[in-house]
This record gives C-alpha cells, structure tokens and sequence, in this order.
C-alpha cells in the first residue's frame, strides 16, 4: 500500500490517542491488528483501503484463520477494522464500511483462571519484614480486594487512596474514573507498606508502589513479583494480577445476586449501557462489598 494509505492510518492512531484518548497498549493492539491486515491485502492484491470492499474483506479474514490466526484474535482485528472506516467515512475519505457484515470464526469460549479461598490465604497470608515483600502483599491485597486491573493499579497515586474512607479512586480505561471499596486486610497490608515506602520512595514521587529505585513500579516488574510469589507458595498455575481480578469477580458472584454493582466495581465497558437503566451510588456498592468480599467482611465484634 501507498503512502496514502499510511497517512490514513497514521490520522487513524492519532484519533485514537487525541480524541479517544486510549491507552499505548490499545493504540499497539489497534496498530498490530490493522497492519496485520493490511499485509495479508497485500498479499491478495488488493490496491490500498479505499479499495477494500467486503469480499475481499472476507478473503483476508479467511486466509489469516487459515494461517492459524485464532476466532478471537479475529474478532478483535475486525472491530479495529470497523472502527478504522468509521473514522474514514467520518474524515469523507470512504463512503463504506466493508467489515459491517463480515464475522469472525466462533472462537471457543476460555474460563478464566481464578484462585480458591485456600489458594488466595497462602498467597496473602504470608509473613516478612523485608519492605519488597510487604509491598507486594499490599498489591495483591489491593488487586483481590477491590479487583483492579493491573493498569489501574500501577497508575494509583498516594493521593488516590483514602484510608480512613476504606475507598480509593482509579484510572480506568478511556480515562475513566471510579471510587471503589478497599477491604479491611487491603487496608491492613496498605498500612504496613506505607510504613516502608517512605525509605525507598523518591522525595517527589507520587506513585502509592515504587521499586527500589524509588521510582514508580511498571506492570513488567509487578507481572514477575507476583509469578515468583506463586511459585514460592506453590499455588497451583501461573499467578498474575488479572487472575487476583478475576477471583475477586467470581467470588463476589459467588456470594451476591448483584450483578450490575459487580460490573461496576469492575468498570467493565458495558457499564455506561446498563446505567441507563439504574445507578448504584458508592454507598451501596459499598454494602454489597462488605456483605459478599470473602476478604472485608467485618467480624460481629468490630
């Protein structure tokens, strides 16, 4: 394809990043997917994007799951197409969008991994004075109390959290903020960290979790925090931060019939369409937290 068509998509992304204002990971994903594509035209000869039509939509697709492209993977190729044209026909650079009709294969449906109640106690429960240790407990706490992505988490500041509220504000995708409830053990092990971070933390550093640089800790070097704790506790399977937010969803359900606050506290996507219908005000989500979180319920006696 021409130098136009990488105009096309070079506006596309910029779109994405100004007006949509998605995340670098997502901008990547749109930028793979859509490249992806736009080799596999070339390959059938088609001559640049606004030559696309949905046959030979239909072949790529076809060609791609033939090469062992997975229906999922698919899927999400097709929604960046769409979106891709739907900002075309916005900028009057196409009159149609070929990936309307087009599906992907029926990818099979993946469970997510989640941990049992004994799995998490080994996992959490742990005991150490050394500050990396207890500021890895704090983040499991905090990704398994209140179910963050690890994004969410590593964006966290001190300022965000609001201890004696048992609450905290995150970042969700698009920008998007929520306030959420943090469990009485999250809370515990956020105090104990907050007690080390000051020795390790830069004087001007904002970031709730820093390294031993005291700079604010990536997703990589949380990733491979936890995969080693995992293994030092012998839960069974890989252990990483969205398999703690995973657990926190199927065992909220497990225990409350709530459905839509459990979407809220998530901050799924689809939540925007299902406030339409009804709002949960954080006091209620808050009660549906403490009822049902295996982790903040409080004792009779408290």
């Amino acid at each position: 394809m021409d130098n136009g068509d990488e105009r096309l998509l070079a506006g596309f992304l910029r779109y994405l990043h100004s007006e949509r204002q998605l995340s670098p990971h997502t901008l990547n994903n749109y930028r793979r997917d859509l490249e992806r594509l736009e080799a596999q035209l070339e390959e059938l000869g088609c001559a640049g994007w606004r030559a696309l039509d949905e046959r030979k939509l239909r072949r790529a697709v076809a060609q791609l799951h033939g090469n062992g492209l997975s229906g999922r993977s698919l899927a999400r190729l097709l929604s960046a197409t769409r979106s891709f044209y739907r900002y075309l026909s916005r900028e009057g650079k196409v009159s149609q969008n070929p990936a309307l009709a087009v599906q992907a294969p029926k990818a099979s449906r993946r469970l997510p991994q989640t941990l049992d109640v004994d799995q998490l106690s080994a996992l959490l429960d742990q005991r150490s004075d050394d500050p990396l240790v207890i500021r890895d407990l704090a983040m499991m706490e905090l990704l398994y109390s209140s179910g963050l992505r690890v994004s969410e988490l590593v964006s966290l500041n001190l300022f965000d959290l609001d201890l004696r509220d048992a609450s905290l504000v995150v970042t969700g995708k698009g920008r998007k903020t929520r306030m959420l409830p943090i469990g009485r053990k999250a809370i515990a092990a956020l105090q104990r960290w907050l007690k080390q971070r000051a020795a390790l933390a830069a004087l001007d550093e904002t970031a709730l979790f820093v390294g031993k640089q005291g700079e604010r800790l990536g997703v990589r070097a949380i990733e491979q925090r936890l995969k080693r704790h995992g293994e030092h506790t012998g839960v069974s399977g890989r252990v990483y931060p969205h398999r703690l937010r995973h657990s926190f969803a199927s065992h909220m359900l497990e225990s409350s019939a709530d459905l839509r606050a459990v979407q809220e506290l998530l901050g799924h996507a689809d939540i925007a369409t299902t406030q339409i219908y009804t709002h949960l005000d954080f006091q209620h989500l808050m009660e549906v937290y403490e009822q049902s979180h295996p982790r903040a319920k409080r004792r009779k006696e408290e």
